[in-house]
């Protein structure tokens, strides 16, 4: 299970995991994403989608803490893969699914104030014993040549595992989402749809075998 957290809205969380779940999907992977944010913008998605995969599944509050046996079914279900799209808020609410991940993806955009806002997470969760299941991603980044995407890379490695690639801001993101398609069907041979396969195959490799 991946979950993708961090306590600042605005992030891309969503766009992030809308994409990796149906370039997951492309890959053999038989996925739920679920939606745990109460904007429910990932659920929103979902009703857009015309194919029924990845299956898509609005997680409710009194849910999370009794997402082991929703897990166990999936499982029992054949599905091979749950993404978790989380609040732009406090985590407080959700840790006892964050403890369930195989991975936590904490994505930052290449900003001081992101950097900061990220902190806490990445604090809370690495004090609950989880410092090796987290990921850091850079999300949003300006398009080269920009310094600063290198900058807070360099800054970033010291604060735990950096996910790669780099995902930078395309506008076949934001037309992806708005059509209800992840953006390797939108645009699959665009650079966009190219970085988010990229990522997908570098979080693969670090939560298999499941």
């Amino acid at each position: 299970m991946v979950a993708i957290a961090v306590q600042k809205g605005g992030t891309g969380k969503t766009t992030l995991a809308a994409s990796l779940a149906v370039a997951a999907t492309q890959a053999g992977e038989r996925v739920t994403v679920f939606d745990s944010d109460p904007q429910g913008s990932l659920a929103a998605w979902g009703k857009l989608r015309t194919q029924p995969e990845p299956a898509v599944d609005l997680l409710r509050p009194w849910e999370f803490a009794q997402f082991q046996p929703i897990l166990d079914q999936q499982a029992e279900q054949a599905r091979t893969l749950a993404i978790i799209d989380t609040p732009g808020a406090s985590i407080g609410g959700i840790a006892a699914i964050l403890r369930l991940a195989d991975l936590v993806l904490i994505p930052i955009r290449p900003s001081r104030l992101d950097l900061m806002a990220a902190l806490p997470t990445i604090e809370l969760l690495a004090g609950q014993g989880m410092g090796e299941r987290l990921a850091l991603v850079l999300n949003q980044c300006p398009p080269p040549p920009s310094p600063r995407t290198g900058l807070y890379a360099r800054q970033l490695a010291g604060l735990g595992m950096m996910a790669e690639p780099a995902i930078l801001q395309r506008v076949d993101h934001q037309d992806a989402i708005a059509l209800g398609l992840g953006v390797t069907e939108h645009a699959p041979g665009g650079y966009a749809a190219s970085e988010i396969r990229s990522l997908w195959s570098w979080i693969d490799q670090r939560i298999a075998p499941r």
